[in-house]
């Protein structure tokens, strides 16, 4: 069994910047893909960023060239690392692990005033 715990999210204005936390416990952390989605009020989940187990990694359109996501194996962690921030990207924060099944963590709230 995995589990994902978020922190880091939080009150901050546009323009400003917050980093996502995403510690996961269980021995497959190394071997899975990880990915932070968001959700909005009335809209549906979307993937925000993704990182194998190589490093390699992706973006929505929408945040590309703003948002950075890494890894920490020796921690068990992914970051997500928010810049330049917009109203628009206020949503609940989710952290996903991929291997063989897909786990989620509690979500961690991230508003953005204008």
């Amino acid at each position: 069994q995995v589990q994902l715990v978020e922190s880091g999210g939080g009150l901050v204005q546009a323009g400003g910047s917050l980093r996502l936390s995403c510690a996961a416990s269980g021995s497959i952390f190394s071997i899975s893909t990880m990915g932070w989605y968001r959700q909005a009020p009335g809209k549906q989940r979307e993937l925000v960023a993704g990182i194998t187990s190589g490093g390699v990694t992706n973006y929505a359109d929408s945040v590309k060239g703003r948002f950075t996501i890494s890894r920490e194996n020796a921690k068990n962690t992914v970051y997500l690392q928010m810049n330049s921030l917009k109203p628009e990207d206020t949503a609940v924060y989710y952290c996903n692990a991929k291997f063989l099944a897909a786990y989620w963590g509690q979500g961690t709230q991230v508003t953005v005033s204008s």
